[in-house]
Parts: structure tokens; C-alpha cells; sequence
């Protein structure tokens, strides 16, 4: 790995960490709902985060180098770490977290194409924001009891920041959202932490399925 590679690298791993342990971490905990006694303890709650955005921030930083698209998939990777938080302890992904996370994505994206001049991306993005939470939504009408509206308004996002980069990496990001999510039930099928009548959390599944596609199929940084 060069050596500036290598310094973005930890650079942006750093700054994951810190921005997982305080602003992240807090971002999540006043969009929880349950009383302070029910919450994850707050320091518990830094820790996840911080070390789940110091590896995704790290990854990322690694695969796309100083690519003007790497702020759009770090806030993506960041809010998707609080917003998997909150998921995973009351099976909910808050409109407050994340419209500000498509809001900020798309933003990001449109500054992205600015400085690569590359406007085709940003109409592959936008149909992508928009096929994705298409998807998601029928889903939901088939299927309530499987995906929640939380699900399809966070394929949002997702499908912005996957669909810039065209639709191999939209169908990847996809894909991986369902295999990562079967993994996990049938993990959690195994060790007894769900039934077949219960459901699991998909956000944080979408967000894996996200990152991996961007890693897995993403240009290497020159």
C-alpha cells in the first residue's frame, strides 16, 4: 500500500472513531425511544460505534483513496452505523435520522460530479435512490410483517450512493443486503435468538450489503 494511501487510510479510520464515539453515538441514543434504564448504556453504545465507523471509514478511505465520491460514502457509512444502532435495539430506523442521511448523501453526490465533472453519475444516482426504495416499498406492500417502511426509506440513501457507481454495483449492494440478512437469521435460527415467527433488524444488513458491494466491486484507488 503507498504510503499516502496508507495515511488516509488510518486518517480516516481516526476520524471514524471519533466521530462513532461522540457525535454518532449521541445521534443515536436521543433518536431511542426507551427509558434511560432500558437503553444501552451510553459508553457501551460509544464503543459499537466507534469502532463499527473506524472500519468502515478505514475501508472505504483504503478502496476509493481521494476520490471525490469517498465524503458521500463516509456519511453514508457513518449515519448508517447510528442508524443500525437504533435498529438493532428497537427495530426501527427513525425518520429523523434518516432523511437527513439521504439529504447529506445526496448533497455529497452532487458535489462529487461537480468536481469530476461526471453528471451521468449523479442521474445513475438518482434513478438508483429512486429503484431502490421502489423495490423496497413493494416489498413492504407484500410482505409488511418482513420489511418495514423504516427499510425502504433507508434504500434511499443507499441506493444513491450504490447507483452513482452504476447498476453492477446497485444489483451487488442489493444482493448482499439479502445474503448478509439470511446469514443472520439463520445464525440467530441457530443460536436460539429468534424463532421462525420473529423478526430481525434489516438496516444494519442493508448497510453490509451496501459497504461490501463498495468495497468488493469498487475501483482500487490510484
Amino acid at each position: 500500500m503507498p504510503v499516502p494511501l496508507l495515511a488516509l487510510t488510518v486518517g480516516a479510520a481516526i476520524v471514524g472513531a471519533v466521530a462513532g464515539w461522540w457525535p454518532l453515538a449521541t445521534w443515536a441514543d436521543r433518536n431511542i425511544r426507551r427509558d434511560r434504564a432500558e437503553r444501552m448504556p451510553l459508553r457501551a453504545m460509544r464503543a459499537w460505534t466507534a469502532v463499527a465507523t473506524s472500519a468502515l471509514f478505514g475501508l472505504l478511505a483504503w478502496r476509493y483513496g481521494l476520490d471525490p465520491v469517498l465524503p458521500a460514502l463516509l456519511a453514508l457509512a457513518g449515519a448508517g452505523v447510528a442508524l443500525s444502532a437504533v435498529d438493532l435495539i428497537e427495530k426501527r430506523l427513525p425518520n429523523a435520522m434518516v432523511f437527513p442521511t439521504a439529504l447529506a448523501v445526496a448533497v455529497l453526490l452532487v458535489v462529487a460530479s461537480a468536481l469530476t465533472g461526471d453528471w451521468i453519475a449523479l442521474v445513475w444516482a438518482l434513478a438508483g435512490g429512486a429503484g431502490m426504495f421502489a423495490f423496497y416499498f413493494v416489498l413492504a406492500l407484500v410482505s409488511p410483517s418482513a420489511m418495514g417502511m423504516g427499510d425502504v426509506k433507508f434504500a434511499l440513501p443507499l441506493g444513491l450512493a450504490l447507483g452513482w457507481f452504476g447498476w453492477w454495483m446497485w444489483i451487488g449492494g442489493l444482493f448482499g443486503a439479502f445474503l448478509v440478512g439470511g446469514l443472520v437469521a439463520i445464525a440467530a435460527l441457530l443460536l436460539r435468538k429468534v424463532t421462525l415467527r420473529g423478526s430481525i433488524p434489516f438496516g444494519p444488513s442493508m448497510l453490509a450489503g451496501a459497504i461490501a458491494a463498495l468495497v468488493v466491486l469498487g475501483a482500487p484507488a490510484g
